[in-house]
Protein backbone atom coordinates (compact mmCIF):
# COMPACT_ATOMS: atom_id res chain seq x y z
CA UNK A 1 0.00 0.00 0.00
CA UNK A 2 2.94 2.43 0.58
CA UNK A 3 3.96 2.22 -3.26
CA UNK A 4 0.21 3.33 -4.22
CA UNK A 5 0.77 6.31 -1.57
CA UNK A 6 4.09 6.94 -3.07
CA UNK A 7 2.73 6.49 -6.86
CA UNK A 8 -0.13 9.42 -6.04
CA UNK A 9 3.05 12.00 -5.65
CA UNK A 10 3.01 12.57 -9.03
CA UNK A 11 -0.50 13.48 -9.75
CA UNK A 12 -0.74 15.28 -6.27
CA UNK A 13 1.94 17.46 -7.40
CA UNK A 14 0.24 18.23 -10.65
CA UNK A 15 -3.55 19.25 -8.68
CA UNK A 16 -1.13 20.95 -5.70
CA UNK A 17 0.74 23.47 -8.48
CA UNK A 18 -1.59 23.67 -11.15
CA UNK A 19 -5.08 24.10 -9.08
CA UNK A 20 -3.77 24.82 -5.42
CA UNK A 21 -0.85 27.27 -6.42
CA UNK A 22 -2.37 28.32 -9.43
CA UNK A 23 0.91 27.62 -11.34
CA UNK A 24 1.28 28.00 -15.45
CA UNK A 25 1.62 24.27 -16.79
CA UNK A 26 5.00 25.52 -18.31
CA UNK A 27 6.34 25.99 -15.02
CA UNK A 28 4.15 23.34 -13.18
CA UNK A 29 4.68 20.39 -15.56
CA UNK A 30 8.66 20.68 -15.73
CA UNK A 31 8.57 20.54 -11.94
CA UNK A 32 6.09 17.43 -11.69
CA UNK A 33 8.25 15.85 -14.50
CA UNK A 34 11.34 15.81 -12.26
CA UNK A 35 9.30 14.73 -9.37
CA UNK A 36 8.32 11.42 -11.38
CA UNK A 37 11.51 11.38 -12.31
CA UNK A 38 13.18 11.06 -9.27
CA UNK A 39 10.94 8.77 -7.32
CA UNK A 40 11.28 6.86 -10.20
CA UNK A 41 15.42 6.77 -10.45
CA UNK A 42 15.59 6.69 -6.23
CA UNK A 43 12.20 4.74 -4.27
CA UNK A 44 11.22 2.25 -7.87
CA UNK A 45 14.94 2.12 -8.41
CA UNK A 46 14.01 2.30 -12.33
CA UNK A 47 18.14 2.21 -14.29
CA UNK A 48 18.52 6.02 -15.53
CA UNK A 49 18.92 4.53 -19.26
CA UNK A 50 14.65 3.36 -19.02
CA UNK A 51 14.15 6.52 -17.58
CA UNK A 52 15.76 8.09 -20.28
CA UNK A 53 14.39 6.18 -23.23
CA UNK A 54 11.40 6.44 -21.58
CA UNK A 55 11.84 10.65 -21.72
CA UNK A 56 12.52 10.01 -25.44
CA UNK A 57 9.65 8.23 -26.47
CA UNK A 58 7.57 10.97 -24.90
CA UNK A 59 9.46 13.24 -26.72
CA UNK A 60 8.52 12.06 -30.07
CA UNK A 61 4.92 11.90 -28.74
CA UNK A 62 5.11 15.28 -27.57
CA UNK A 63 5.93 16.35 -31.13
CA UNK A 64 3.20 14.37 -32.77
CA UNK A 65 0.65 16.63 -30.35
CA UNK A 66 2.37 19.73 -31.68
CA UNK A 67 2.12 18.79 -35.14
CA UNK A 68 -1.42 18.66 -34.49
CA UNK A 69 -1.98 21.88 -32.75
CA UNK A 70 0.44 23.62 -35.64
CA UNK A 71 -2.17 21.98 -38.39
CA UNK A 72 -5.27 23.37 -36.52
CA UNK A 73 -4.32 26.78 -35.91
CA UNK A 74 -2.39 27.18 -40.19
CA UNK A 75 -6.04 25.90 -40.78
CA UNK A 76 -8.23 28.19 -38.88
CA UNK A 77 -5.65 30.68 -39.70
CA UNK A 78 -5.92 30.33 -43.16
CA UNK A 79 -9.82 30.77 -42.83
CA UNK A 80 -9.18 34.02 -40.77
CA UNK A 81 -7.13 35.60 -43.74
CA UNK A 82 -9.28 34.20 -46.43
CA UNK A 83 -12.34 35.71 -45.66
CA UNK A 84 -13.91 32.23 -44.74
CA UNK A 85 -14.57 33.37 -41.02
CA UNK A 86 -17.26 35.55 -41.13
CA UNK A 87 -19.59 33.59 -43.62
CA UNK A 88 -19.25 30.34 -41.51
CA UNK A 89 -19.83 32.88 -38.38
CA UNK A 90 -23.04 34.27 -40.66
CA UNK A 91 -23.88 30.78 -41.14
CA UNK A 92 -24.04 29.73 -38.19
CA UNK A 93 -25.88 32.29 -36.54
CA UNK A 94 -28.56 31.74 -38.99
CA UNK A 95 -29.29 28.15 -37.81
CA UNK A 96 -29.68 29.60 -34.16
CA UNK A 97 -28.33 32.71 -32.27
CA UNK A 98 -28.86 30.52 -29.33
CA UNK A 99 -25.04 30.23 -27.59
CA UNK A 100 -26.12 26.90 -25.94
CA UNK A 101 -27.63 25.31 -28.86
CA UNK A 102 -24.64 26.61 -30.98
CA UNK A 103 -22.38 24.84 -28.39
CA UNK A 104 -24.09 21.33 -29.06
CA UNK A 105 -23.89 21.76 -32.81
CA UNK A 106 -19.94 22.42 -33.05
CA UNK A 107 -18.55 20.95 -29.93
CA UNK A 108 -20.91 17.93 -29.18
CA UNK A 109 -22.15 16.31 -32.79
CA UNK A 110 -19.03 17.57 -35.21
CA UNK A 111 -16.77 17.58 -32.54
CA UNK A 112 -17.92 14.31 -31.86
CA UNK A 113 -18.06 13.19 -35.49
CA UNK A 114 -14.14 14.33 -36.16
CA UNK A 115 -13.63 12.04 -32.81
CA UNK A 116 -15.07 9.41 -34.59
CA UNK A 117 -13.05 9.79 -37.72
CA UNK A 118 -8.94 10.85 -36.06
CA UNK A 119 -9.49 11.06 -31.88
CA UNK A 120 -5.88 12.32 -30.24
CA UNK A 121 -7.23 15.34 -29.26
CA UNK A 122 -8.41 16.10 -32.63
CA UNK A 123 -11.83 17.63 -32.02
CA UNK A 124 -10.42 19.88 -29.44
CA UNK A 125 -8.00 21.53 -31.06
CA UNK A 126 -10.39 22.16 -34.58
CA UNK A 127 -13.46 23.08 -32.32
CA UNK A 128 -12.04 25.68 -30.11
CA UNK A 129 -10.69 28.05 -32.58
CA UNK A 130 -14.22 27.56 -34.70
CA UNK A 131 -16.13 28.54 -31.83
CA UNK A 132 -14.13 31.30 -31.07
CA UNK A 133 -14.20 32.20 -34.52
CA UNK A 134 -17.46 32.66 -33.95
CA UNK A 135 -17.87 34.89 -30.74
CA UNK A 136 -17.08 32.28 -27.91
CA UNK A 137 -14.97 33.49 -25.17
CA UNK A 138 -11.62 31.73 -25.07
CA UNK A 139 -12.29 30.16 -22.08
CA UNK A 140 -16.22 28.97 -22.84
CA UNK A 141 -14.53 27.21 -26.11
CA UNK A 142 -11.64 24.83 -24.43
CA UNK A 143 -14.52 23.87 -22.13
CA UNK A 144 -17.22 22.95 -24.25
CA UNK A 145 -14.59 20.70 -26.42
CA UNK A 146 -12.95 19.18 -23.72
CA UNK A 147 -16.52 17.99 -21.93
CA UNK A 148 -17.67 16.41 -24.89
CA UNK A 149 -14.48 14.43 -24.94
CA UNK A 150 -16.14 11.75 -22.57
CA UNK A 151 -18.59 10.06 -24.46
CA UNK A 152 -17.35 9.91 -28.29
CA UNK A 153 -13.54 9.12 -27.11
CA UNK A 154 -14.18 4.81 -26.73
CA UNK A 155 -15.12 4.78 -29.81
CA UNK A 156 -12.13 7.24 -31.38
CA UNK A 157 -9.84 6.87 -34.40
CA UNK A 158 -12.36 4.37 -35.89
CA UNK A 159 -12.85 2.46 -32.53
CA UNK A 160 -8.71 2.50 -31.63
CA UNK A 161 -8.92 2.54 -27.83
CA UNK A 162 -11.38 -0.82 -28.39
CA UNK A 163 -9.75 -2.49 -31.18
CA UNK A 164 -5.67 -1.40 -30.56
CA UNK A 165 -6.23 -0.63 -26.90
CA UNK A 166 -7.53 -3.44 -25.24
CA UNK A 167 -6.20 -5.98 -27.29
CA UNK A 168 -2.34 -4.84 -27.05
CA UNK A 169 -3.78 -4.71 -23.03
CA UNK A 170 -4.46 -8.74 -22.95
CA UNK A 171 -2.70 -10.33 -25.93
CA UNK A 172 -1.12 -13.21 -24.94
CA UNK A 173 -2.45 -13.65 -21.84
CA UNK A 174 -3.77 -17.55 -21.40
CA UNK A 175 -6.76 -16.74 -18.76
CA UNK A 176 -7.84 -14.63 -21.44
CA UNK A 177 -7.90 -16.71 -24.40
CA UNK A 178 -9.54 -19.51 -22.05
CA UNK A 179 -13.02 -16.38 -21.51
CA UNK A 180 -12.78 -16.27 -25.11
CA UNK A 181 -14.92 -19.85 -26.00
CA UNK A 182 -18.40 -17.80 -24.48
CA UNK A 183 -17.15 -15.93 -27.39
CA UNK A 184 -16.96 -18.22 -29.73
CA UNK A 185 -13.23 -18.29 -29.39
CA UNK A 186 -13.00 -14.90 -31.07
CA UNK A 187 -11.18 -11.92 -29.39
CA UNK A 188 -13.32 -9.84 -31.67
CA UNK A 189 -16.59 -11.10 -30.27
CA UNK A 190 -14.90 -10.49 -26.82
CA UNK A 191 -14.36 -6.67 -27.95
CA UNK A 192 -17.56 -6.56 -29.70
CA UNK A 193 -19.25 -6.69 -26.30
CA UNK A 194 -17.05 -4.80 -24.29
CA UNK A 195 -18.14 -2.24 -27.17
CA UNK A 196 -21.98 -2.70 -26.77
CA UNK A 197 -21.03 -2.51 -22.71
CA UNK A 198 -19.48 0.82 -22.96
CA UNK A 199 -21.62 2.05 -25.60
CA UNK A 200 -24.72 1.29 -23.12
CA UNK A 201 -22.91 3.00 -20.21
CA UNK A 202 -22.17 5.94 -21.92
CA UNK A 203 -25.44 6.26 -24.01
CA UNK A 204 -27.04 5.97 -20.65
CA UNK A 205 -24.12 8.62 -18.93
CA UNK A 206 -23.52 10.71 -21.92
CA UNK A 207 -27.06 11.77 -23.14
CA UNK A 208 -26.93 14.71 -20.86
CA UNK A 209 -23.75 16.10 -21.56
CA UNK A 210 -25.28 18.85 -23.86
CA UNK A 211 -27.08 19.89 -21.30
CA UNK A 212 -24.19 20.03 -19.04
CA UNK A 213 -22.39 21.81 -21.86
CA UNK A 214 -26.01 24.27 -21.64
CA UNK A 215 -25.81 24.95 -17.96
CA UNK A 216 -21.65 25.17 -17.85
CA UNK A 217 -22.01 27.94 -20.17
CA UNK A 218 -24.18 29.90 -18.74
CA UNK A 219 -23.02 29.15 -14.93
CA UNK A 220 -19.45 30.64 -16.33
CA UNK A 221 -19.90 32.76 -18.87
CA UNK A 222 -23.75 34.12 -18.24
CA UNK A 223 -24.67 37.61 -17.09
CA UNK A 224 -26.52 36.14 -14.09
CA UNK A 225 -24.05 33.13 -14.00
CA UNK A 226 -27.06 31.38 -13.41
CA UNK A 227 -27.11 26.89 -14.02
CA UNK A 228 -31.17 27.54 -14.26
CA UNK A 229 -30.58 29.54 -17.81
CA UNK A 230 -28.87 26.69 -18.88
CA UNK A 231 -31.59 24.38 -17.75
CA UNK A 232 -33.82 26.47 -20.21
CA UNK A 233 -32.60 24.55 -23.04
CA UNK A 234 -33.20 21.47 -21.47
CA UNK A 235 -35.47 20.45 -24.55
CA UNK A 236 -33.10 20.63 -27.19
CA UNK A 237 -30.32 19.38 -25.19
CA UNK A 238 -31.96 16.36 -24.45
CA UNK A 239 -32.78 16.23 -28.31
CA UNK A 240 -29.03 16.61 -28.87
CA UNK A 241 -27.96 13.93 -26.51
CA UNK A 242 -30.17 11.33 -28.61
CA UNK A 243 -29.65 12.21 -31.91
CA UNK A 244 -26.02 11.28 -30.99
CA UNK A 245 -26.35 8.28 -28.40
CA UNK A 246 -29.26 6.26 -30.22
CA UNK A 247 -27.29 5.84 -33.94
CA UNK A 248 -24.04 5.44 -31.87
CA UNK A 249 -25.37 2.51 -29.01
CA UNK A 250 -26.99 0.98 -32.47
CA UNK A 251 -23.89 0.84 -34.59
CA UNK A 252 -22.03 -0.40 -31.43
CA UNK A 253 -24.51 -3.56 -31.31
CA UNK A 254 -25.31 -4.03 -34.90
CA UNK A 255 -21.74 -3.17 -36.82
CA UNK A 256 -18.80 -3.09 -33.81
CA UNK A 257 -16.53 -1.00 -32.33
CA UNK A 258 -15.19 1.19 -35.41
CA UNK A 259 -18.13 3.42 -36.19
CA UNK A 260 -20.38 4.35 -33.04
CA UNK A 261 -18.82 7.93 -32.94
CA UNK A 262 -18.39 8.14 -36.41
CA UNK A 263 -21.64 7.26 -37.36
CA UNK A 264 -23.33 8.89 -34.29
CA UNK A 265 -21.79 11.99 -35.04
CA UNK A 266 -22.31 12.40 -38.54
CA UNK A 267 -26.28 11.50 -37.99
CA UNK A 268 -26.36 13.60 -35.07
CA UNK A 269 -25.32 16.56 -36.77
CA UNK A 270 -27.11 16.28 -39.31
CA UNK A 271 -30.37 15.60 -37.70
CA UNK A 272 -29.91 18.54 -35.01
CA UNK A 273 -29.02 20.90 -37.19
CA UNK A 274 -32.43 20.16 -39.69
CA UNK A 275 -34.21 20.30 -35.88
CA UNK A 276 -32.52 24.16 -34.99
CA UNK A 277 -33.28 25.45 -38.11
CA UNK A 278 -37.31 24.68 -37.98
CA UNK A 279 -37.06 25.66 -34.15
CA UNK A 280 -38.21 22.92 -32.63
CA UNK A 281 -37.52 22.26 -29.13
CA UNK A 282 -35.01 25.57 -28.62
CA UNK A 283 -35.80 28.06 -25.94
CA UNK A 284 -38.37 30.31 -26.12
CA UNK A 285 -35.36 32.71 -25.02
CA UNK A 286 -32.41 33.33 -27.39
CA UNK A 287 -29.44 33.65 -25.04
CA UNK A 288 -26.14 35.35 -25.67
CA UNK A 289 -22.55 36.01 -23.45
CA UNK A 290 -22.57 39.56 -22.42
CA UNK A 291 -20.95 42.69 -24.71
CA UNK A 292 -17.46 41.56 -24.87
CA UNK A 293 -16.33 44.87 -22.81
CA UNK A 294 -18.29 42.57 -19.65
CA UNK A 295 -16.04 39.86 -20.42
CA UNK A 296 -14.12 39.25 -17.66
CA UNK A 297 -10.67 39.25 -18.46
CA UNK A 298 -9.01 36.01 -18.12
CA UNK A 299 -11.97 34.46 -20.08
CA UNK A 300 -10.02 35.68 -23.74
CA UNK A 301 -6.19 36.67 -22.81
CA UNK A 302 -5.64 36.84 -25.99
CA UNK A 303 -7.80 39.73 -26.82
CA UNK A 304 -8.62 39.08 -30.28
CA UNK A 305 -12.15 40.26 -30.76
CA UNK A 306 -14.13 38.86 -33.70
CA UNK A 307 -13.52 40.62 -37.21
CA UNK A 308 -16.18 42.69 -38.48
CA UNK A 309 -18.16 41.22 -41.58
CA UNK A 310 -16.38 42.11 -44.90
CA UNK A 311 -19.64 44.00 -47.06
CA UNK A 312 -19.92 41.09 -49.48
CA UNK A 313 -19.73 37.84 -47.49
CA UNK A 314 -18.20 34.25 -48.83
CA UNK A 315 -20.30 31.81 -50.08
CA UNK A 316 -21.42 29.91 -47.16
CA UNK A 317 -21.02 26.54 -49.19
CA UNK A 318 -17.36 28.01 -50.23
CA UNK A 319 -16.38 28.95 -46.76
CA UNK A 320 -17.37 25.63 -44.95
CA UNK A 321 -15.30 23.67 -47.97
CA UNK A 322 -12.72 23.17 -45.99
CA UNK A 323 -14.17 21.40 -42.78
CA UNK A 324 -16.40 19.46 -45.19
CA UNK A 325 -13.26 18.75 -46.76
CA UNK A 326 -10.94 17.49 -43.40
CA UNK A 327 -14.22 15.62 -42.61
CA UNK A 328 -13.86 13.81 -45.64
CA UNK A 329 -10.20 12.99 -45.90
CA UNK A 330 -10.00 11.74 -42.33
CA UNK A 331 -12.93 9.53 -42.95
CA UNK A 332 -10.84 8.26 -46.37
CA UNK A 333 -7.84 7.79 -44.80
CA UNK A 334 -8.71 5.48 -41.84
CA UNK A 335 -11.47 3.18 -43.94
CA UNK A 336 -9.95 2.88 -47.68
CA UNK A 337 -7.06 0.49 -47.32
CA UNK A 338 -5.11 1.22 -50.10
CA UNK A 339 -5.22 5.06 -48.98
CA UNK A 340 -4.35 3.65 -45.48
CA UNK A 341 -1.20 1.76 -46.39
CA UNK A 342 -0.15 4.68 -48.30
CA UNK A 343 -0.24 7.08 -45.26
CA UNK A 344 1.13 4.21 -43.20
CA UNK A 345 3.99 3.48 -45.49
CA UNK A 346 6.57 6.17 -43.97
CA UNK A 347 7.15 4.58 -40.13
CA UNK A 348 10.64 5.91 -39.01
CA UNK A 349 11.48 3.97 -36.27
CA UNK A 350 13.89 3.55 -33.60
CA UNK A 351 14.21 -0.10 -31.30
CA UNK A 352 16.20 -0.54 -28.07
CA UNK A 353 16.42 3.21 -26.99
CA UNK A 354 19.44 3.23 -24.25
CA UNK A 355 19.89 -0.70 -24.37
CA UNK A 356 16.37 -0.73 -23.61
CA UNK A 357 13.57 -2.88 -24.88
CA UNK A 358 11.42 0.62 -25.54
CA UNK A 359 11.13 1.47 -29.49
CA UNK A 360 10.27 5.18 -30.32
CA UNK A 361 7.73 4.93 -33.98
CA UNK A 362 5.78 7.58 -35.81
CA UNK A 363 4.08 8.15 -39.02
CA UNK A 364 4.14 11.31 -39.72
CA UNK A 365 2.02 11.47 -43.15
CA UNK A 366 -1.16 9.40 -41.01
CA UNK A 367 -1.60 12.03 -37.95
CA UNK A 368 -4.64 14.02 -38.23
CA UNK A 369 -2.65 17.32 -39.03
CA UNK A 370 -0.83 16.08 -42.62
CA UNK A 371 -5.29 16.08 -43.50
CA UNK A 372 -5.40 19.61 -41.72
CA UNK A 373 -1.85 20.95 -43.84
CA UNK A 374 -3.46 19.47 -46.91
CA UNK A 375 -6.72 21.46 -46.74
CA UNK A 376 -5.17 24.55 -46.05
CA UNK A 377 -3.29 24.38 -49.15
CA UNK A 378 -5.97 23.62 -50.95
CA UNK A 379 -7.79 26.32 -49.47
CA UNK A 380 -5.27 29.05 -50.96
CA UNK A 381 -6.62 28.29 -54.28
CA UNK A 382 -10.43 27.44 -53.41
CA UNK A 383 -10.94 31.24 -51.95
CA UNK A 384 -8.57 32.87 -54.17
CA UNK A 385 -5.96 33.87 -51.49
CA UNK A 386 -2.89 36.35 -52.04
CA UNK A 387 0.13 34.62 -51.06
CA UNK A 388 1.33 37.27 -48.82
CA UNK A 389 -2.16 36.16 -46.55
CA UNK A 390 -1.31 32.77 -46.73
CA UNK A 391 2.66 33.61 -45.50
CA UNK A 392 1.31 35.63 -42.70
CA UNK A 393 -1.23 32.49 -41.65
CA UNK A 394 1.44 30.32 -41.49
CA UNK A 395 3.92 32.68 -39.61
CA UNK A 396 0.89 33.70 -37.02
CA UNK A 397 1.08 29.71 -36.50
CA UNK A 398 4.78 28.97 -34.99
CA UNK A 399 5.11 31.84 -31.82
CA UNK A 400 1.89 29.38 -30.55
CA UNK A 401 3.45 26.45 -30.84
CA UNK A 402 6.58 27.76 -28.94
CA UNK A 403 4.97 28.82 -26.23
CA UNK A 404 3.05 25.67 -25.35
CA UNK A 405 6.05 23.19 -25.95
CA UNK A 406 7.52 23.38 -22.84
CA UNK A 407 4.06 22.42 -20.88
CA UNK A 408 3.11 19.90 -23.12
CA UNK A 409 6.53 17.96 -23.60
CA UNK A 410 7.24 17.95 -19.71
CA UNK A 411 3.26 17.00 -19.49
CA UNK A 412 3.76 14.10 -22.02
CA UNK A 413 7.39 12.98 -20.90
CA UNK A 414 5.88 12.89 -17.00
CA UNK A 415 3.41 10.05 -18.40
CA UNK A 416 5.88 8.45 -20.27
CA UNK A 417 8.25 7.61 -16.84
CA UNK A 418 5.55 7.23 -15.24
CA UNK A 419 4.20 4.32 -17.18
CA UNK A 420 7.57 2.73 -17.72
CA UNK A 421 8.01 2.71 -14.56
CA UNK A 422 7.46 -1.24 -14.00
CA UNK A 423 11.23 -2.30 -15.19
CA UNK A 424 12.93 -1.85 -11.45
CA UNK A 425 15.34 -3.31 -9.45
CA UNK A 426 12.34 -3.62 -6.44
CA UNK A 427 11.02 -6.31 -8.70
CA UNK A 428 7.52 -3.84 -8.55
CA UNK A 429 4.83 -3.10 -11.05
CA UNK A 430 4.83 0.18 -11.90
CA UNK A 431 3.32 3.20 -10.83
CA UNK A 432 0.28 3.10 -12.46
CA UNK A 433 0.14 -0.36 -11.52
CA UNK A 434 0.37 0.07 -8.03
CA UNK A 435 -2.01 2.69 -7.77
CA UNK A 436 -5.03 0.79 -9.39
CA UNK A 437 -3.88 -2.37 -6.97
CA UNK A 438 -4.22 -0.13 -4.01
CA UNK A 439 -8.06 1.09 -4.83
CA UNK A 440 -8.64 -2.47 -5.24
CA UNK A 441 -7.63 -3.04 -1.70
CA UNK A 442 -9.74 -0.61 -0.64
CA UNK A 443 -12.90 -1.20 -2.25
CA UNK A 444 -13.08 -4.81 -2.86
CA UNK A 445 -16.70 -6.54 -4.33
CA UNK A 446 -17.54 -2.80 -4.88
CA UNK A 447 -14.93 -3.00 -7.49
CA UNK A 448 -17.72 -1.87 -10.56
CA UNK A 449 -17.99 1.50 -8.77
CA UNK A 450 -14.80 2.19 -8.85
CA UNK A 451 -13.37 0.50 -11.99
CA UNK A 452 -14.01 4.22 -14.07
CA UNK A 453 -11.77 5.86 -11.81
CA UNK A 454 -8.69 3.83 -12.75
CA UNK A 455 -9.56 4.39 -16.36
CA UNK A 456 -9.62 7.72 -15.30
CA UNK A 457 -6.23 7.98 -14.05
CA UNK A 458 -5.12 6.17 -16.93
CA UNK A 459 -6.11 8.92 -19.33
CA UNK A 460 -5.30 11.84 -16.89
CA UNK A 461 -1.73 10.66 -17.02
CA UNK A 462 -1.19 9.28 -20.10
CA UNK A 463 -3.38 11.68 -22.10
CA UNK A 464 -4.80 8.84 -24.04
CA UNK A 465 -7.98 6.78 -24.03
CA UNK A 466 -5.61 3.90 -25.91
CA UNK A 467 -2.87 4.13 -23.62
CA UNK A 468 -4.83 4.26 -20.69
CA UNK A 469 -6.42 0.50 -21.74
CA UNK A 470 -3.15 -0.58 -23.04
CA UNK A 471 -1.80 0.11 -19.21
CA UNK A 472 -5.17 -1.05 -16.97
CA UNK A 473 -7.30 -3.96 -19.35
CA UNK A 474 -5.12 -6.69 -17.94
CA UNK A 475 -5.21 -5.74 -14.08
CA UNK A 476 -9.12 -4.79 -14.79
CA UNK A 477 -9.77 -8.69 -16.43
CA UNK A 478 -8.16 -9.88 -13.57
CA UNK A 479 -10.09 -8.22 -11.10
CA UNK A 480 -13.29 -9.19 -13.00
CA UNK A 481 -11.79 -12.82 -12.81
CA UNK A 482 -10.79 -12.31 -9.10
CA UNK A 483 -14.17 -11.30 -7.85
CA UNK A 484 -16.30 -13.49 -10.57
CA UNK A 485 -17.56 -10.29 -12.49
CA UNK A 486 -18.20 -9.77 -16.30
CA UNK A 487 -15.21 -9.48 -17.79
CA UNK A 488 -16.57 -7.12 -20.79
CA UNK A 489 -18.43 -5.46 -18.15
CA UNK A 490 -15.38 -4.08 -16.06
CA UNK A 491 -13.25 -3.64 -19.13
CA UNK A 492 -16.27 -1.59 -20.59
CA UNK A 493 -15.74 0.46 -17.35
CA UNK A 494 -12.06 1.25 -17.45
CA UNK A 495 -13.04 2.39 -21.35
CA UNK A 496 -15.67 4.82 -19.96
CA UNK A 497 -13.75 5.78 -17.14
CA UNK A 498 -10.27 6.61 -19.57
CA UNK A 499 -12.94 8.67 -21.65
CA UNK A 500 -14.00 10.74 -18.85
CA UNK A 501 -10.50 11.58 -17.79
CA UNK A 502 -9.72 12.90 -21.44
CA UNK A 503 -11.57 15.37 -20.03
CA UNK A 504 -9.03 16.72 -17.08
CA UNK A 505 -5.94 14.98 -19.10
CA UNK A 506 -3.44 18.06 -19.28
CA UNK A 507 -2.04 17.07 -22.50
CA UNK A 508 -5.15 17.62 -23.79
CA UNK A 509 -5.88 21.08 -22.17
CA UNK A 510 -2.51 22.87 -23.04
CA UNK A 511 -3.17 21.56 -26.72
CA UNK A 512 -6.87 22.70 -26.73
CA UNK A 513 -6.06 26.45 -25.07
CA UNK A 514 -2.87 26.82 -27.31
CA UNK A 515 -5.02 27.21 -30.13
CA UNK A 516 -6.55 30.29 -28.91
CA UNK A 517 -3.91 31.53 -27.25
CA UNK A 518 -5.25 30.76 -23.54
CA UNK A 519 -1.82 30.25 -21.87
CA UNK A 520 -1.73 29.93 -17.95
CA UNK A 521 -4.53 29.02 -16.92
CA UNK A 522 -4.83 25.17 -17.13
CA UNK A 523 -5.37 25.06 -13.55
CA UNK A 524 -8.62 27.33 -13.55
CA UNK A 525 -9.45 24.58 -16.30
CA UNK A 526 -9.16 21.49 -14.70
CA UNK A 527 -10.54 23.05 -11.58
CA UNK A 528 -13.84 24.06 -13.46
CA UNK A 529 -13.60 20.70 -15.51
CA UNK A 530 -13.76 18.35 -12.60
CA UNK A 531 -17.47 18.12 -12.13
CA UNK A 532 -18.10 17.30 -15.46
CA UNK A 533 -15.54 14.38 -15.17
CA UNK A 534 -16.81 13.41 -11.92
CA UNK A 535 -20.31 13.00 -12.58
CA UNK A 536 -19.24 10.69 -15.91
CA UNK A 537 -17.40 8.52 -13.82
CA UNK A 538 -19.76 8.62 -10.47
CA UNK A 539 -22.74 7.95 -12.54
CA UNK A 540 -20.91 5.26 -14.52
CA UNK A 541 -19.62 3.16 -11.89
CA UNK A 542 -23.55 3.01 -10.54
CA UNK A 543 -24.60 1.86 -14.00
CA UNK A 544 -21.99 -0.47 -13.68
CA UNK A 545 -22.70 -1.42 -9.78
CA UNK A 546 -26.08 -2.05 -11.04
CA UNK A 547 -25.37 -3.91 -14.50
CA UNK A 548 -23.27 -6.25 -12.41
CA UNK A 549 -25.50 -7.43 -9.97
CA UNK A 550 -28.05 -7.89 -12.59
CA UNK A 551 -25.39 -10.08 -14.39
CA UNK A 552 -25.02 -12.29 -11.34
Amino acid sequence: MIYALIALIPIFTVFLLLIGLRWPANRAMPVAYIVTVLIALVLWQVPWNWVAAATVQGGVIALEILYIVFGAILLLNTLQASGAIPAIRQSLTSITADRRIQAMIIAWLFGSFIEGASGFGTPAVICVPLLVAIGFPALAAVMMALIIQSTPSTFGAVGTPIVIGIRAGLGGVAAFEENLVQFGGSVDGFLQQVGVEAAIIHTLVGILIPLILSITLTSFFGDEKSWRTGLGAWKFALFAGLAFTVPYLLTAIFIGPEFPTLVGGLLGLGITVFVARQGWFTPAEVWDFPPRDQWDEFWDLSRNAAAEPPQALMNPVLAWLPYGLVGIFLVLSRIVPPLKAGLQAWHPSWSNLFGTSLTVSTQPLYLPPTILLFVAGITYFLHRMEWPKFQQAVRSTVPILLNVALALGSAVLLARVFINSGTNTQGIDSMPLQLAAGLAVLVGNSWPLFAPVVGLIGAFVAGSVTVSNMMFSLFQFGMAEKLNLSAPLILALQCVGASAGNVICVPNIVAAAATVGLLGLEGVLIRWLLAPALYYIGFAGLVGLLLSQWKS
